[in-house]
C-alpha cells in the first residue's frame, strides 16, 4: 500500500465535517452542543490546517486563551463557553504547545505565534509545577468555588506520554521566540526518564489501549525498545480489517485510537502497518466525511450513535503524518520537534552531558 487512502477531496469533506459542528465561538465540541475540551480541540485546530481551512483553524486558536485561568490551567469541559468540569487536567494544559508549533510549521506566522506564547507559557509553568518525584505529571487538580484545591497526585501513563511531546514543542516556541525556558527540558529529561523505565509507577490504566501505545505516540520511547513495547500486546489490541480496541476488555474498535497507533508506528518507520491500520479504520467513514466514533463488531453496530470532531482530527492528522500532506507532518510524528531531552542522572539531579539543548527555529 504505497498511495494515499483518501483522495484530497475526501480529506478536504472530512475538515469541512468539522467547520459544521464548530460553535460561532470557535470552539470545537465533540458533538453538536456537547462539551469542548482544550485537547481535543487543539487537535482539531490542527486537523483543520491539515485539510485547508485556515480561517476556522485559526478561530479556533484564537478561542483557547480566553478560557485560560490565573494558573495558566484549562478547565477540563466547557459547555457554550460555561464551565461543565473545572478539573484542570495537565495533559489538557500541555497541549497548546503542540497546536501553537503545529501552526508554525505550516503558516510560518510569527504574529500568531507571538499572540499566543504567553498562553503556552503559563500553560507548560502549570503543568511542569505538578511534577511528582519520579517525574511523572500528576494528572489533575481539582477547582472548587474558591479557585485551585486538592491536587490529584498520581501520575497518568497516556498523559504523561502527552505532556512528553508538548514539552519539545514548548521548547521549540521558546527557542523560535527566543525566551528560553531551561526547567522545561529538565523536567522533559525526568518525564521521559520515568516513561520509559519506570511505567509501573503510573496509574494502572492497562485495560486501555491509549496506556500501551502513548509512551510511543509521545516520543519518549523509541527504537527497539518502542518496537517491543507495541509488539507486546498487539494481538491483544489490534483487530486485522477494523482497527484497534478503546480497551482490551469490550469488542469495541474506535477510529481515533486506531489513527493514533498508524501514527505511532509511521513515527518508528514502520509505513505497512501505519498505512494498512489507516485504510482499515475507513470502515468508520460515513456520508459528508464525518467519522463514527467506533465499532462493535460482534453487534455490527456503530456506538456511540456519534460522528465526533475528535475521530475526525485524528483522522487528518494521521494522513498528514503518513503522507507528507503539509510541513506540519513531522509534528504528529515526533521529528519536527525540540531534540529528545537526554535521560536524566538521578544520582546528581541534573541532565546527562550529551543532553541536546534548543532546536533551531529556521532547521526545525
Amino acid at each position: 500500500m504505497t498511495g494515499p487512502v483518501l483522495s484530497a477531496g475526501q480529506l478536504g469533506e472530512t475538515a469541512r465535517s468539522i467547520v459544521a459542528m464548530q460553535e460561532p465561538t470557535g470552539a470545537i465540541p465533540w458533538t453538536p452542543g456537547g462539551h469542548t475540551d482544550i485537547w481535543n480541540h487543539v487537535e482539531g485546530a490542527m486537523a483543520l490546517l491539515v485539510g485547508g481551512e485556515t480561517a476556522a483553524a485559526e478561530r479556533a486558536l484564537a478561542w483557547v486563551p480566553n478560557q485560560q485561568r490565573s494558573d495558566g490551567s484549562w478547565p477540563l469541559k466547557i459547555v457554550a463557553d460555561r464551565v461543565e468540569d473545572a478539573s484542570g487536567e495537565t495533559n489538557v494544559s500541555a497541549y497548546l504547545a503542540v497546536g501553537v508549533w503545529h501552526h508554525w510549521q505550516v503558516r510560518r506566522d510569527r504574529e500568531w505565534v507571538d499572540r499566543l506564547w504567553p498562553a503556552v507559557r503559563a500553560g507548560l509553568e502549570f503543568v511542569v509545577g505538578m511534577q511528582l518525584p519520579f517525574g511523572g505529571i500528576a494528572w489533575a487538580q481539582e477547582w472548587d468555588e474558591r479557585g485551585p484545591a486538592t491536587v490529584n497526585r498520581e501520575a497518568l501513563l497516556a498523559g504523561s506520554s502527552s505532556i512528553y511531546h508538548s514539552l519539545r514543542a514548548g521548547v521549540a516556541l521558546a527557542d523560535l521566540v527566543g525566551d528560553p525556558q531551561p526547567h522545561w527540558e529538565l523536567a522533559g529529561g525526568r518525564l521521559g526518564h520515568a516513561l520509559r523505565g519506570h511505567r509501573d509507577l503510573f496509574m494502572d490504566k492497562s485495560t486501555y489501549s491509549m496506556d500501551w501505545y502513548y509512551p510511543v505516540l509521545g516520543g519518549a520511547v523509541r527504537g527497539e525498545q518502542a518496537l517491543a513495547l507495541l509488539a507486546s500486546r498487539w494481538e491483544e489490541f489490534v483487530r486485522p480489517g477494523l482497527g484497534i480496541l478503546c480497551v482490551d476488555v469490550n469488542p469495541w474498535v474506535t477510529g481515533a485510537e486506531t489513527a493514533e497507533l498508524a501514527i505511532a508506528l509511521e513515527g518508528l518507520g514502520d509505513h505497512d502497518r501505519a498505512r494498512q491500520l489507516f485504510a482499515d479504520l475507513q470502515h468508520l467513514r460515513a456520508e459528508g466525511g464525518r467519522y463514527w466514533t467506533g465499532y462493535v463488531y460482534p453487534d455490527d453496530v456503530h456506538w456511540p450513535v456519534e460522528h465526533t470532531t475528535y475521530t475526525a482530527a485524528a483522522v487528518l492528522l494521521a494522513a498528514d503524518a503518513l503522507f507528507d500532506l503539509t510541513p506540519a507532518a513531522g509534528v504528529l510524528r515526533g521529528d519536527r520537534l525540540a531534540p529528545h531531552f537526554g535521560e536524566l542522572d538521578l544520582q546528581c539531579g541534573c541532565p546527562s552531558a550529551d543532553r541536546v539543548a534548543g532546536v533551531s527555529a529556521h532547521s526545525a
